[in-house]
């Protein structure tokens, strides 16, 4: 469980999703990009220019009246219940996600986003009736390392679109809510220092201050020593406010 957390929460979401194909916060080679867009996927959020495009609404019109996920609307909108909506304030994420639905890759795991979870359900069953010998085994496998990995993923990404709105701290004044959560940056791979973030959207890191652990950073980090990727966005800590 916790390495299928971090391989489709941590690399899938986190660095494909997010700082990948929404911000664009360094670059890398098609294939690495389908890979990591693929792994987004097994997190059963949507494909990726459904994800992709909600996000950069989120931005273009944060924690204003057309925010698809804002708390100005209630936390529990912002947690979840936006979720249940194709279109939470009526606009269409795919207008905003040309560049990718430029790919046909991109386009077709938009539309099956859900095969790699089938295959990865597949192939945990049977890993599982290896191990144990038994179905119960072979399902427990499955429960664990598809349904309650789903769920916790889940949480922890809507958390940082409900509580990183909230509760928290400020290094920037931005014109929106954003702000700096410790217990969601731990739960969201460094998502939670949200202000960071929407200060300087491109930014690859998002922890900011040497106690604002972010673990996307490091894998950013280890990537560019491997040459996997390059052209990585870095913050601009000059701009950090010296009072707080």
């Amino acid at each position: 469980l916790p390495i299928l957390w971090w391989v489709t929460g941590g690399l899938g979401i986190c660095l494909g999703y997010h700082r990948l194909l929404t911000h664009r916060s360094f670059k890398t080679s098609l294939l690495f990009e389908r890979i990591l867009a693929t792994l987004g996927a097994l997190c059963w959020q949507g494909g990726p220019l459904h994800w992709v495009g909600t996000h950069r609404l989120h931005h273009a019109e944060s924690d204003g009246d057309l925010d698809p996920h804002s708390p100005q609307h209630g936390f529990t909108w912002a947690h979840i219940l936006w979720c249940f909506h194709r279109r939470p304030e009526g606009r269409d994420p795919h207008d905003v996600v040309k560049d990718l639905a430029r790919d046909p890759y991109m386009r077709w795991l938009d539309r099956w986003f859900l095969l790699p979870q089938v295959g990865l359900g597949i192939l945990l069953f049977g890993l599982g009736h290896l191990v144990t010998g038994t179905a119960a085994g072979a399902w427990g496998y499955v429960i664990w390392g598809v349904c309650i990995r789903t769920i916790f993923c889940y949480h922890a990404t809507w958390f940082v679109n409900s509580a990183a709105h909230t509760w928290g701290y400020r290094n920037f004044r931005t014109k929106d809510g954003s702000r700096n959560t410790w217990w969601v940056a731990l739960l969201s791979f460094g998502e939670g220092w949200h202000n960071n973030h929407h200060a300087q959207q491109r930014s690859a890191a998002h922890g900011m201050r040497w106690w604002e652990v972010d673990p996307t950073w490091w894998s950013v980090w280890v990537l560019e020593r491997l040459r996997l990727v390059h052209g990585v966005v870095r913050p601009k800590l000059d701009r950090l406010d010296p009072h707080r």
